[in-house]
C-alpha cells in the first residue's frame, strides 16, 4: 500500500506545492501524481480519449479538488464512480469549498471524505498527515484490480 501513487487534483499552484511540503514533512514517501484539471485526471485514469480500461495502475488514493478548469471535481468524482475499474478508488475531496450544497452534492456522488483546506501551513500539513495516516496504513482498501 505505502508504494502506491497519490493522485492530487489540483489546479491551485500553491496548494500543490503546500501539498507536497505537507507529505514530506509527514514522511510520506509515495509518488504525487498532479492532474491540473479535470481533463488531465481523466486522461490520467481512463486513457487517452476517455477509454474504460486505462493501461495505468491506478493510485491508492485520489485527493480531489471541487474548483477545477475544464471539467470540475463533482464531474470527475461522478466519473471515477460510474467506471467499473475505479468505482472503489479512495476518494478524498479536498477543497477550501465549505458550501453545504458541495459536500452534500460529493457524498451522494460517492466521495469517501470531504476535507476543507485549512488556510494555515501548520494546520493544512497536520490535515495532509492525519489522511496519509488513516488513507495509506489504517485503512484496509477494497481489492481494487491493477491496470
Amino acid at each position: 500500500m505505502e508504494n502506491g501513487t497519490i493522485l492530487l487534483i489540483e489546479d491551485n499552484s500553491d496548494d500543490i506545492a503546500l501539498t507536497r511540503r505537507a507529505l514530506k514533512k509527514a514522511n510520506i514517501a509515495n509518488e504525487l501524481i498532479v492532474a491540473q484539471d479535470g481533463v488531465e485526471a481523466m486522461e490520467y485514469l481512463f486513457g487517452e480519449a476517455g477509454a474504460p480500461e486505462g493501461g495505468r495502475e491506478l493510485p491508492v488514493l485520489v485527493l480531489l479538488d471541487l474548483k477545477l478548469p475544464r471539467v470540475d471535481g463533482l464531474e470527475v468524482l461522478k466519473r471515477i464512480r460510474a467506471e467499473e475499474r475505479t468505482r472503489l478508488l479512495p476518494v478524498v475531496v479536498l477543497t477550501s469549498s465549505n458550501e453545504e450544497r458541495d459536500i452534500v452534492k460529493s457524498y451522494d456522488l460517492g466521495a469517501n471524505s470531504y476535507v476543507r483546506k485549512p488556510v494555515n501551513f501548520d494546520e493544512f500539513a497536520e490535515a495532509i498527515r492525519t489522511l496519509g495516516l488513516y488513507w495509506l496504513v489504517l485503512n484496509q482498501p477494497p481489492p481494487i484490480e491493477k491496470g
